[in-house]
C-alpha cells in the first residue's frame, strides 16, 4: 500500500498503555526484484568431422550402410516467461482503500467523503455466474467503508467485501461477473524448494506503476515469522524470496514459471541494512481460508473468550502473589462476559501457565494452541494462577462467530 498502509507494511500501531499491554511488532508488505539472465552459444564442430565421426560408428556395427541424418523439427511449446506474464497480469487487480473524513467548510462541519487512504494488489482466482473473485491481504482493505478495483484494462469498478481474516491477513473481494479479467489457478505451494524462480505481479508504490513484474527465487520454505495482527498476534507461516518490496505490492500474486500462484505477497523485513527479504503467504494456506470465508464470511476457530498479555510485560508489582518460580504465562487482561471463560469462572489478573498439560510461555501460546490442536467443542482444562494459588477450571471450547 502507500504511505498510509496500515497494519503490516508501514504500521507503526501503538500498543495501549495500560499494565496488560506490550509493545507491537511492525511488519511491511509487497514483493517486487529484478534478476538478469545469460545464454551462451555452443560451439558446433565443422560437418566434415560429423560424418567421419557417422562413418567410424557404422564400421563398428558391422558397416552397415548409412545413407543419410533425417532431420526431425522438435516442436516448442512451453510458453516463454513474457508469455506467462502477458496472462498472469491480466488478472492482478489494483485496490484502493476509501474510507470516510469528515469535511470542513466555512469552520462548519460539512458531509462526509470517501478519500483514498491506501492501495495494494489482488489476485482474480475465481469467476462464475455469482461474481468475480479476488484474494487480497487483509491488511489492504482493512478500516475501509468503500473498496475500489482497478482493472487491468483501466476500469474501475466497485467491490463487495466477502470477509476476511486478520490473523492471516487474507480477504476475499467480489465484483461483477461479466469483467473482462483472466483467472489465475493455485499452485501446489509444497512442491517449491530453495532456489526455484518466482515471479510477483503487483502495485508497487501506486497504481501508477501497476502490474509491475520482478523476478526472483525462493530462498527459504517453511518460515515462521511471528507478526501482530488486528486479531493478536500469530505465527504465520511463509515462503521467504530474495525479490525486494514495495508498499503497494501486498496482495499480489508470486507465481512459478507455469503461471500458478504459490503464493499471496505480504510482508517484508523493513530494518537498515536489511534487503532482501520478502514474504508470500503459500498458496495452500491460502486456499482453504479463501474456501471458509466464502462459506462462512470468516474463519472459525475455537474461542475462550479472554483477552492476554505475556506475564514479562506485566510490571512485577502486579505480580507480588505470584511464586517467584513462575516467571513464564499469560495474564488475562479482559473477559467476555458472554464467553466460556466467563461461565468458567476466569477472572482478570489470572496467570494462565497451561492448557490440557502444554504449557502456556506468553500470551501467543495460548491462541496458537487453540488453532492447531483443538477444534470448536473440545472441552479443555485450564491450568492458572490466582492471588499465589494454583487452580484449574475446565471448559467448552465455543466459536468465534
Amino acid at each position: 500500500m502507500n504511505e498510509q498502509e496500515n497494519h503490516f507494511e508501514t504500521r507503526q500501531e501503538e500498543k495501549k498503555k495500560s499494565p496488560f499491554k506490550g509493545l507491537a511488532k511492525m511488519v511491511t508488505a509487497g514483493v517486487i526484484g529484478s534478476v538478469i539472465t545469460l545464454s551462451v552459444a555452443p560451439y558446433i564442430d565443422s560437418n566434415q568431422e560429423m560424418l567421419a565421426s557417422i562413418e567410424d560408428a557404422a564400421s563398428l556395427e558391422g558397416n552397415e550402410e548409412v545413407s543419410s541424418l533425417d532431420a526431425v523439427p522438435v516442436a516448442h511449446t512451453d510458453q516463454s516467461i513474457a508469455d506467462t506474464i502477458e496472462y498472469a497480469s491480466e488478472a492482478i487487480v489494483g485496490i484502493v482503500n476509501l474510507q470516510q473524513q469528515q469535511m470542513q467548510f466555512r469552520q462548519q462541519q460539512g458531509n462526509e467523503e470517501s478519500v483514498e487512504s491506501g492501495t495494494g494488489s489482488g489476485v482474480i482466482f475465481k469467476q462464475n455466474d455469482e461474481g468475480t473473485f479476488i484474494v487480497t491481504n487483509n491488511h489492504v482493505i482493512e478500516g475501509a467503508n468503500e473498496i475500489e478495483v482497478s482493472l487491468y484494462n483501466g476500469e474501475k469498478v466497485m467491490a463487495e467485501l466477502i470477509g476476511t481474516d486478520p490473523l492471516t491477513d487474507i480477504a476475499v473481494l467480489k465484483v461483477a461477473a461479466n469483467i473482462e479479467a483472466h483467472v489465475l489457478e493455485f499452485g501446489d505451494s509444497s512442491l517449491l524448494r530453495a532456489g526455484d524462480q518466482v515471479l510477483a505481479i503487483g502495485n508497487p508504490l501506486g497504481l501508477d506503476l501497476s502490474r509491475t513484474v520482478t523476478q526472483g527465487i525462493v530462498s527459504g520454505v517453511e518460515r515462521t515469522l511471528s507478526v501482530t495482527t488486528s486479531a493478536g498476534e500469530w505465527d504465520l507461516n511463509v515462503i521467504q524470496t530474495d525479490a525486494a518490496i514495495n508498499p503497494g505490492n501486498s496482495g499480489g500474486a508470486l507465481i512459478n514459471t507455469a503461471g500458478e500462484v504459490i503464493g499471496i505477497n505480504s510482508l517484508k523485513i523493513s530494518e537498515s541494512g536489511v534487503e532482501g527479504l520478502g514474504f508470500a503467504i503459500p498458496s495452500n494456506e491460502v486456499m482453504p481460508i479463501i474456501d471458509e470465508i466464502i462459506e462462512n464470511g470468516q474463519v472459525n476457530r475455537p474461542y475462550v473468550g479472554v483477552g492476554l498479555a505475556s506475564l514479562n510485560e506485566i510490571p512485577p508489582h502486579y505480580l507480588q502473589n505470584l511464586p517467584n518460580t513462575v516467571t513464564e504465562g499469560a495474564v488475562v487482561t479482559t473477559i467476555d462476559q458472554e464467553s466460556a471463560a466467563a461461565t468458567a469462572g476466569l477472572m482478570v489478573e489470572d496467570v494462565l501457565v497451561s492448557i490440557n498439560g502444554k504449557a502456556i510461555t506468553d500470551s501467543s501460546d495460548l491462541r496458537k494452541y487453540l488453532y492447531t490442536e483443538f477444534a470448536i467443542g473440545d472441552q479443555v482444562t485450564i491450568e492458572f494462577y490466582r492471588q499465589g494459588e494454583l487452580q484449574n477450571v475446565t471448559l467448552t471450547l465455543t466459536s468465534n462467530q
